[in-house]
């Protein structure tokens, strides 16, 4: 028997179907749609990691220093005329004014102290009056957006501003002594750092206490510090501020310092160089707090002196202002200005 439709019936047929029953239409299934979906996503996310992990952190800005030669006279007097602004304006809390400490002439020594991220000169006072009833001309200056009466002002904190406010502040403390040297802690270890690097024409003794070169892994990973200094440092991110009040965007400022140390950083004046961290310490990496210090010093020949504080202390991360030294900061101080000697 014959089953053949005729012609006629076929074209109609064709004529009639849905152009959504379409072989083609069949290759664009919501499983296809959610693939090609997928792949998008993904290459969007490979393409975001690849960004950020090639992001460049060196700026010629921020491995540039500006030395200038002060007389004592020139010196003291913008140390002073500094201390005097702050001591009337009124948005500057009166502990935490620049300090400054003089003999009133040029010293055989003199010392810059720079102070950690979210503190003040007040953090000093113990250690300060030391080196001064030492000898020392001191000179510690209060950082930006630090010390003021709206505590959250340092959330907006540059590193271009932080390392100008080193380099003015070595000018002055150069001026004060025949031989000059810095401490700092925290973030201002690695103001001191790069001072160090940026700085060969000045600095004779460095002491780098809690050194900030990166936080400690168990707080965030290796792998994600880049991305946590590019996303927050360059502000492609909302903020975030911790329960310490530390803020993110702040502190990927230091984290971008630490990036521009100088790659040699050859000191031909630096003498001793030392630097001190605590067991109890939960903010910093231990490790990176000393590989970066002894880099230097093995490249400069430099004598290289390492202190740790023991647990049993229960001395944290600020192992410098005397509130949190437990009833030891005479002889913890003592301990900081023997190590920054070289005794």
């Amino acid at each position: 028997m014959d089953t053949s439709m005729p012609a006629g019936t076929l074209n109609e047929e064709a004529a009639n179907r849905d152009p959504r029953d379409s072989p083609a239409r069949a290759r664009r299934s919501p499983r296809g749609r959610f693939t090609r979906g997928l792949t998008v996503v993904l290459t969007l996310v490979v393409v975001a990691v690849l960004a950020v992990y090639g992001w460049p952190l060196r700026t010629d800005e921020l491995q540039r220093a500006a030395p200038e030669t002060l007389s004592f006279a020139v010196a003291s007097e913008r140390a002073t005329r500094t201390a005097s602004a702050e001591s009337i304006d009124p948005e500057v809390r009166p502990e935490c004014r620049s300090q400054f400490l003089s003999h009133g002439r040029t010293s055989a020594k003199a010392v810059l102290l720079l102070h950690g991220y979210t503190d003040c000169p007040t953090q000093y006072r113990g250690l300060a009056k030391l080196f001064f009833d030492r000898g020392y001309n001191v000179w510690v200056p209060r950082a930006p957006r630090h010390g003021v009466t709206d505590r959250s002002a340092h959330a907006t904190l540059d590193a271009n501003e932080l390392v100008d406010y080193a380099n003015d502040a070595m000018n002055v403390a150069a001026g004060l002594g025949d031989s000059v040297g810095v401490v700092g802690i925290s973030g201002g270890a690695v103001l001191a750092t790069w001072l160090v690097g940026h700085r060969p024409d000045a600095v004779h003794r460095a002491l780098l206490l809690s050194p900030l070169y990166k936080p400690d892994p168990a707080q965030v990973p290796d792998l994600a510090v880049k991305p946590l200094v590019v996303l927050f440092g360059s502000h492609l991110v909302p903020d975030r501020v911790n329960a310490d009040g530390f803020s993110s965007a702040a502190l990927s400022q230091y984290l971008r310092i630490v990036r521009n140390f100088a790659t040699d950083p050859r000191s031909p004046h630096l003498r001793e160089l030392a630097i001190v961290t605590s067991q109890d310490d939960d903010v910093i990496d231990r490790r990176a707090a000393v590989d970066i210090p002894k880099d230097i010093a093995d490249r400069n020949d430099t004598a290289f002196s390492v202190h740790e504080l023991p647990r049993e202390l229960g001395i944290g991360h600020d192992i410098v202002d005397p509130d949190g030294l437990r009833g030891r900061a005479d002889e913890i101080n003592q301990c900081y200005l023997d190590l920054y000697e070289g005794n």
